[in-house]
């Protein structure tokens, strides 16, 4: 874990939506160009210009991005991005115009458009796809079209297949969302890469708007084709819809929002509970308790808990202080929750529980719930996260407490004395409590009981019944979501840059959703159940690799093994991203990984609050990290299922966030 040396609460202030002028349709056509410029532009301009003439739609047209912002935006029913190349957009502007593509805005796209902002994740799902490459020598050739769908305004009428020259795009991260209206047969030209399904029309509803592309367009020629005017025409009748833009459907914009900073110069803060009054209750890693209170301005160590910090060899452990919730009934029992690992020569992880009288921590009313049993002869990975849902139940999460550093791959390192490099005596043990989540229903006199539906029933041999999820790595940031009961956690994954035959796959960093008990998968898979080899070590520099894990039966047998042989079928992860840019979920980056989750904000939830959260965001999960310095909301459907990713505050800087 890394130092954090500031630490900030962000409040919400709502201000009134930027409403979309009473007026006639509008089309906005933006030609700039930060790269190769078509000469077809201005011919091209003057076409659009004509159909709007002809068919009762206003059309501008600028190449000053300053153009994209919310106000100007608002006047528009669709943006044509005629031929743009390169980064013509800066992050501001970037932002305006994502909103108004979620306040029902239209997008069209022509052909080089494409070949634009490629750094801007959001903006390629909106396209539909990158610019990847097209035929040389020459670069306009002529090819047979295929048309498959003939019910949208854009192909109404078309025949089932046309001939025509242009220059003719390959592309690469093809949205799966597009519905291809017209793809080329690679057979009738030389130089296709995309396959017997090559799209170069397509439209999908997206974001909260509609986008609708086509490659056609490199030539002056193409411009005065009455089969493409046709087209293009039936593709902005497509964007512009049927109704005027409503910022008010949009991500609020970041005015709306205020950092305060309730603490500076901290040790590792971790954990935070917010406690009636608005006080705030936060820990530091080297066993510091804190308040900080809004009448008075100002933040206080109330307490110190002894904690274990180092290991065996003396060196810095990632043990201490981890984990902090006040109970849900804290404004009549004053209670407060606290996973640490004691000062001592005992290896191990208590979960405790403390009283508060009103704002001091009485460390002598002290009740141990719950003992970890743990190594502190190696490194690493501890977890400590607490959460409670709704019905009062007690999650916390553990580490694998095993040492990475040997192998980036799965530690699984079954020699005698490499205990600490084996996660299969703690995430894949069925009777150990490490690398787990676990769930308990605290008593009032300071034990607990087990709430149906753990992963084990009470009785089964060789299981703990605390279990509720298992094979984790370091769960380090728990949530519960308040309405469903799901739970979320971010998963710290291995080291591993590359895939490698024999070891298995690269390194992922997991963001994970579970609606019941399930297995994880770690040490034998990660990310998306992404198996790795059992892996035999001979010494430091050997090993022979079997076969890969099966995650439908993942088996563990190692002599570090306390519990069952046979494991549930493992799951795999909600959102997983590598170091390296991610082909599923582009948007989340890439470079270092710290993965957390949760909450999900539910407006209901805070019916009494002075300054609500926008309806916005009602629903959504927040995923933050530590490392990349980004926060996340993730929409889903009413099942559960993913559906999005976006910035929160995306120009906002946002230094280390670790709870939220």
């Amino acid at each position: 874990m890394h130092r954090f040396t500031s630490f900030a609460l962000v409040l919400a202030f709502v201000c009134a939506p930027l409403a979309a002028h009473s007026q006639a349709p509008r089309i906005l056509v933006f030609s700039k160009t930060a790269g190769f410029r078509h000469s077809s532009i201005g011919v091209g301009l003057a076409a659009i210009r004509k159909l709007g003439e002809e068919n009762g739609f206003t059309v501008d047209a600028t190449e000053d991005a300053s153009a994209f912002t919310s106000k100007n935006l608002a006047r528009y029913r669709a943006v044509v991005w005629l031929n743009t190349t390169g980064d013509v957009l800066d992050a501001a502007q970037q932002d305006d115009f994502e909103r108004y593509i979620q306040a029902g805005g239209g997008y069209v796209g022509v052909h080089a458009a494409t070949d634009t902002e490629y750094d801007w994740p959001w903006y390629g799902r909106l396209a539909g796809a990158w610019f990847n490459g097209h035929p040389g020598n020459p670069n306009v050739r002529k090819a047979t079209y295929r048309v498959l769908d003939k019910n949208h305004p854009s192909t109404a009428g078309f025949p089932d297949t046309l001939v025509r020259e242009d220059e003719f795009y390959n592309f690469k991260s093809i949205d799966p969302t597009i519905h291809t209206l017209i793809e080329i047969d690679e057979k009738s030209y030389e130089g296709g890469t995309n396959g017997a399904h090559h799209p170069m029309s397509w439209y999908h509803d997206f974001d909260g708007g509609r986008a609708w592309y086509t490659n056609m367009g490199h030539t002056e020629a193409t411009y005065s084709e009455p089969l493409f005017l046709r087209h293009l025409l039936g593709g902005l009748k497509y964007a512009m819809g049927n109704g005027p833009v409503d910022f008010a459907r949009a991500r609020p914009e970041e005015n709306r929002f205020t950092r305060i900073v309730l603490a500076e110069k901290l040790d590792e803060p971790i954990e935070l509970a917010v406690l009636p009054g608005d006080r705030v209750l936060f820990i530091e890693r080297h066993g510091y308790v804190n308040l900080y209170s809004p009448a008075t301005g100002r933040t206080k160590r109330i307490a110190t808990i002894p904690v274990s910090t180092k290991y065996a060899d003396s060196s810095q452990a990632e043990d201490g202080l981890l984990g902090l919730a006040a109970d849900p009934k804290f404004a009549t029992n004053g209670w407060v929750y606290m996973y640490y690992s004691p000062a001592g020569p005992e290896s191990k992880n208590v979960l405790a529980r403390f009283h508060m009288v009103r704002d001091s921590l009485d460390l002598s009313s002290k009740k141990v719930l719950l003992e970890v049993g743990t190594q502190r002869l190696q490194c690493c990975h501890t977890g400590g996260s607490i959460a409670f849902d709704a019905k009062g139940n007690l999650y916390f999460s553990s580490g694998d407490n095993s040492n990475p550093f040997a192998t980036g791959y799965a530690p699984i390192d079954e020699r005698a004395g490499r205990m600490p490099w084996d996660a299969q005596k703690s995430s894949a043990n069925t009777n150990d409590l490490r690398g787990k989540i676990i769930r308990i229903h605290p008593e009032p006199d300071g034990t607990y009981t087990i709430p149906q539906g753990n992963l084990f029933p009470p009785g089964t041999p060789k299981t703990r019944p605390e279990i509720y999820t298992m094979g984790h790595r370091n769960p380090y940031r728990i949530s519960i979501d308040s309405h469903t009961g799901f739970l979320y956690w971010g998963d710290v994954g291995p080291d591993a840059n590359v895939d490698s035959v024999g070891r298995g796959p690269r390194g992922y960093d997991e963001i994970n959703q579970a609606r019941s008990a399930g297995n994880y998968g770690w040490p034998y898979f990660v990310g998306n159940n992404q198996a790795y080899y059992r892996t035999t070590f001979i010494d430091s520099v050997t090993e022979t690799s079997g076969a890969q894990f099966d995650p439908a039966h993942p088996v563990n047998t190692s002599p570090n093994n306390t519990g069952l042989n046979d494991l549930p079928p493992a799951r795999g992860a909600f959102i997983w991203y590598p170091y390296a840019a991610s082909p599923e979920f582009p948007i989340v980056g890439d470079g270092g990984r710290a993965a957390a989750a949760g909450p999900v904000f539910h407006r209901d939830d805070f019916r009494n609050a002075a300054r609500p959260f926008p309806q916005y965001y009602d629903g959504k999960l927040f995923i933050y990290e530590f490392m990349r310095h980004w926060i996340m909301a993730v929409t889903m459907n009413p099942n559960g299922d993913l559906v999005s990713i976006e910035r929160f505050m995306p120009s906002g800087k946002c230094a280390a966030p670790i709870e939220m």
